[in-house]
């Protein structure tokens, strides 16, 4: 019989509004769920404090010390979501049979885990929070966001439509993920890298509880350049492609240059030369771009540099620990 250990991981930031509403709900979900037996006494909701510049922190201390059921992760400095996730998931890793990361602003529906975890009970190692549809979001983000998931298709990189980061990892499904050493994170595309059985829940997402969104449209494109860039080389396959057509129509205006100036059909044709100029310009902007993106990647990538640094750890019996 498997484990039964659940651990449900939060990345936090700057989410002192939501965050007692938020422990509230998961302690009775994590109550519940060991009353009917799915899950160990010794199972627990991990809070990461991603460097939060409000009272994140304070309110994580002051929940663990009222209840041993919630604990804390408090990171040295803000690294982003993507790394305070790996964080928690990485020490839940040695405390749990099996991990679900949400975040923390209850748009993902708590009760989803339950179907969850029958499913890790019935064999599956990762499964994927998946909504069932997109009426809680605006025209403009569904029609982008489901955008974003098709063209992540077509470059190649294996995505779960429609999922985000609500998802349960079985103990091996994480020590898979723990042998991913790049620094460019982007774990929506990594984790169907691992393996192992899979299965998905479907759930309604609703609206925030309370505060504001931690991805404004700026950092909404910039987290899809990252998946791009971190999962697929077909951006630069393109540019190679581009490079072959531009050089073949070149090719055939040289000839008919040629043959026009032959026949003494010269044309002046300022317009046309400078579009072409315009356009190859651009062409070649695009393309030095996206390679300097790939090329930034490869330098962070060689530094090695620690992805996180954990400051402190609250977990019940276990106390406080730095690293």
């Amino acid at each position: 019989m498997r484990g039964n250990t659940l651990y449900i991981v939060v990345p936090c930031y700057n989410e002192e509004e939501v965050l007692p509403e938020t422990a509230r709900r998961l302690g009775d979900k994590l109550k519940s769920l060991m009353n009917a037996g799915k899950i160990s006494p010794q199972s627990r909701a991990l809070f990461v404090n991603d460097g939060s510049k409000d009272k994140t922190w304070e309110i994580i201390t002051r929940l663990h010390g009222e209840n041993p059921l919630l604990c804390g992760v408090n990171l040295s400095r803000n690294r982003g979501h993507q790394n305070a996730l790996l964080a928690g998931l990485m020490t839940a890793k040695d405390r749990a049979d099996m991990v679900i990361s949400m975040d923390a602003d209850l748009q993902d529906d708590v009760d989803a885990a339950d179907a969850m975890v029958d499913k890790y009970l019935a064999g599956a190692d990762i499964v994927y929070g998946v909504r069932s549809s997109r009426k809680t979001d605006t025209f403009f983000k569904r029609t982008t966001a489901e955008a974003f998931y098709r063209m992540m298709d077509l470059l190649g990189a294996e995505t779960v439509f429609n999922h985000a980061d609500y998802r349960l990892m079985s103990k091996r499904a994480l020590e898979g993920l723990a042998q991913f050493k790049e620094v460019n994170l982007f774990l929506r595309g990594i984790v169907p890298m691992i393996g192992y059985p899979t299965d998905t829940v479907e759930y309604e997402r609703g609206e925030r509880f309370a505060g504001e969104s931690k991805y404004p449209l700026k950092k909404m494109l910039s987290f899809a350049l990252e998946g791009v860039t971190s999962l697929s080389v077909k951006p630069l396959r393109m540019i190679t492609g581009l490079g072959f057509l531009v050089f073949f129509v070149s090719l055939i205006m040289i000839v008919y240059n040629v043959v026009r100036w032959a026949t003494g059909n010269t044309v002046a044709g300022w317009a046309s030369l400078a579009c072409s100029v315009w356009f190859i310009g651009g062409l070649i902007l695009l393309s030095l771009g996206v390679i300097g993106e790939y090329i930034g990647k490869l330098y962070m990538e060689s530094k090695g540099r620690p992805r996180f640094i954990i400051q402190q750890v609250l977990d019940g019996g276990d106390g406080e620990t730095e690293e």
